[in-house]
């Protein structure tokens, strides 16, 4: 079975909290495949500090995962950001007031709805970073153990997807509104990648304003491939509901902004998976449909997209009751109550209780598709 060799990526999606499925999933996954190594890896947003925990700490795969499984296990609200009544406040007042003041807004300092300094202290940590530089990557290019990590953030500056790479003979690309940027993977980076709009405040980096990666993301797949993968495995956040549940209307009145916005996140930040894994079926049928496959240096890309088993979002209602009060009462004013689907709050809901369940729904999950997982590489071996 090859589970090996320098053309297997792993690619992870944003989503927030959501991120912590993706974690349960390698876990499993994990369980099976001990000696697995993924040479390549990319995330964007929350599936950016997964990605980059991996590609900077050194053991073996599984041991990778425990570690990350048990700082996942161990994350609160207020790792992430402040929850405190003076802080919400402050910041909730701030929209209002600019709301009010019109053009004379700009005299007022608020930049987001939360304040996110704690997540950059807790990334900082869980890094060792040296002045914010996640000095564990490189040592990995050196030993072989990894060939490259991928980090995208979208930059409010110029309106283009930027994706950091820290790889060995990765080659510069620019496409339509993306390209790459060489550069060793910093927390910046990450805080960039993982800033949801509106919710966390943009991030600078070198002079210029980033949000969170999936905004302007069309090809998710595309930085695994230009940095050499030809197998991937990429985790998405977004749950595909069967016929049936699209028919079931998950408000019973006006549309609260919590739907609105929640709806727009995973249009925006989960949807183009599945645009990006049909596109690459096409152009996998296209190369090798041709007759002279020597006439061309395009290779086919195996894809194995792998999703929760569950809606994410309504998982978030049975936790909600839970979050800490003066948040609670800033989402609930937003709405989350009025849907069943909280797809906004799912991807902010950083409290124990509802990533643990995200975790073991991954476990599960992983469990159950092994069969299909071992197909894949085994395929590939043949």
């Amino acid at each position: 079975m090859n589970i090996k060799g320098d053309d297997l990526g792993l690619v992870m999606s944003g989503g927030g909290a959501r991120a912590a499925y993706q974690v349960g999933f390698l876990r499993g996954l994990a369980h099976h495949h001990k000696e697995i190594r993924f040479p390549i890896i990319t995330g964007v947003s929350a599936g950016a500090i997964n990605a980059a925990y991996l590609a900077n700490e050194s053991g073996s795969f599984e041991s990778r995962i425990e570690n990350l499984a048990n700082i996942w296990a161990g994350l609160t609200i207020d790792h992430v950001f402040r929850v405190d009544a003076p802080s919400i406040l402050m910041h909730v007042g701030g929209w209002a007031v600019r709301l009010i003041m019109g053009r004379a807004s700009k005299q007022v300092k608020v930049r987001a709805m939360v304040d996110t300094e704690p997540l950059r202290e807790f990334l900082e940590r869980i890094f060792r970073a040296e002045h914010g530089c996640l000095k564990g990557i490189e040592s990995n290019i050196a030993s072989g153990e990894l060939k490259g990590i991928a980090i995208t953030a979208s930059s409010y500056s110029t309106g283009q997807s930027i994706t950091w790479v820290h790889g060995e003979d990765v080659k510069h690309w620019e496409r339509a509104h993306r390209e790459s940027v060489m550069s060793d993977i910093q927390v910046e980076h990450i805080m960039a990648s993982a800033s949801l709009p509106l919710f966390f405040p943009a991030v600078q980096v070198k002079g210029e304003w980033y949000g969170d990666g999936g905004i302007r993301l069309t090809a998710p797949l595309s930085p695994a491939i230009h940095i050499g993968a030809r197998r991937i495995l990429a985790i998405s956040t977004r749950y595909l509901p069967t016929p049936e549940e699209q028919a079931v209307d998950m408000i019973d009145d006006y549309p609260p902004p919590a739907q609105v916005v929640g709806s727009m996140f995973n249009a925006i930040f989960l949807d183009v998976f599945d645009n990006d894994a049909l596109r690459l079926e096409r152009i996998n049928s296209l190369i090798e449909a041709h007759a002279e496959p020597q006439d061309h240096d395009l290779e086919p890309v195996k894809l194995l997209l792998l999703r929760p088993s569950r809606n994410l979002g309504e998982m978030a209602n049975q936790f909600e009751p839970n979050l800490p009060p003066a948040f609670r009462f800033m989402t609930r004013g937003l709405g989350t109550k009025e849907t069943r689907s909280n797809d906004l709050l799912s991807m902010v809901m950083f409290q124990q209780d509802y990533i643990s369940e995200l975790m073991a729904l991954g476990y599960r999950d992983a469990e159950t598709r092994m069969d299909e997982i071992n197909a894949f590489f085994e395929e590939e071996s043949e």
